[in-house]
């Protein structure tokens, strides 16, 4: 076990107490009672983390004294104690680690999900289709919500290209990982030979941003009204709801016409907006993230991808960690996702204590 410095726990519960005396003095701005309020969450758990491990600590010496110390009936009987005491200490030692380990600021928010269909043409309209129906049946299973901000649908079905947000808290935590491309094989209902097609369709995740995360000036923004298009009911073309909004330093352009509201368009291209700089600015400041988002989700051939969903097997392989599970069905109805979502976050967490030296 990797000893963990006494002085560093010492100094996280003297913060601790500091944030709570501040937060019960009531004397913060907003902006700062919101910062102060994440940080003494986020706290709690590490504090708690904290208590049970030097409890197993305190634990596992009283039965180490009574090895050395107690009369021979009682030596015995700590004997066969120690090594249950070991094991207990050692699983509170590898929780804290885990607590102790850098924390990405996002993995706590709502996310934006983007699903774009890539190499494949209908067939991988109708797989985006899939996977965006896949998160959705996942978010609902967590307790989330998912909602629209724009979509275009395929042809024969599915989506050329659907934005959400999933409002939760720490959806991002476990969607950050579903970035890329992902690859189906299997039987088109089109296809009248039985041959497997191949196609694929790109996802991003993006934590969604809110206005003390990210500052944006009106005078940096062109926004544009005008007549929604395609269907959507007696409202379309006639009246101006739909919004369009440039952010010239950026050059990012967020398009919104899901609503009939043109304030509640508005307001979901400002989230979406946001949460674009935000995912901008982290790219800048961390460089193993992407530098921009087409690194993140490639260009949508076949050859990029982290994920295959093969049909005709009932096979899931992520490739990242080569990780295979013979339950598609499962995972595309999202009651399995969370397999691959659990195992590829303890190998992120696997490389993040190789790296703080306490793998």
């Amino acid at each position: 076990m990797i000893a963990i410095p006494s002085d560093r726990l010492d100094a996280i519960l003297a913060r601790h107490d500091i944030v709570t005396a501040t937060l019960s003095a009531g004397e913060s701005d907003a902006e700062s009672f919101v910062q102060l309020s994440r940080e003494l969450s986020d706290l709690d758990s590490v504090v708690g983390a904290i208590h049970a491990f030097r409890a197993a600590e305190s634990a596992l010496r009283g039965v180490e004294e009574m090895i050395e110390e107690g009369d021979p009936e009682m030596r015995a009987l700590a004997a066969e104690e120690k090594p249950e005491a070991e094991a207990a200490r050692d699983a509170a030692a590898r929780a804290l680690q885990l607590m102790l380990l850098p924390k990405d600021a996002a993995d706590e928010k709502s996310a934006i999900l983007e699903v774009r269909a890539g190499t494949g043409g209908d067939e991988a309209a109708l797989f985006a289709g899939d996977l965006f129906r896949m998160y959705s049946r996942y978010a609902d299973l967590k307790g989330w919500r998912v909602e629209v901000i724009s979509e275009s649908p395929g042809t024969m079905g599915g989506y050329r290209e659907v934005v959400a947000e999933v409002k939760g808290r720490g959806v991002f935590a476990r969607m950050k990982f579903e970035s890329g491309a992902h690859r189906v094989q299997r039987v088109p209902d089109t296809e009248t030979q039985g041959r497997i097609h191949t196609s694929a369709a790109t996802v991003a995740v993006l934590p969604e941003a809110e206005e003390v995360d990210i500052q944006v000036n009106e005078s940096d923004l062109k926004i544009d009204t005008m007549r929604a298009q395609g269907a959507g009911g007696q409202h379309v073309n006639k009246t101006e709801s739909a919004i369009r909004i440039t952010h010239v330093p950026s050059g990012i352009v967020i398009f919104v016409q899901e609503e009939r509201s043109q304030h509640k368009n508005r307001a979901r291209a400002m989230a979406l907006l946001r949460a674009k700089l935000y995912d901008q600015e982290r790219s800048q400041k961390d460089a193993a993230r992407a530098a921009d988002r087409k690194s993140q989700v490639g260009s949508g051939d076949r050859s990029e991808r982290i994920r295959t969903y093969n049909f005709p097997q009932g096979r899931v392989t992520d490739h990242r960690i080569n990780l295979t599970l013979y339950k598609l069905e499962e995972v595309i109805a999202g009651t399995a996702l969370d397999e691959v979502v659990d195992a590829l976050i303890t190998e992120h967490q696997a490389a993040l204590l190789a790296a703080e030296g306490m793998a």
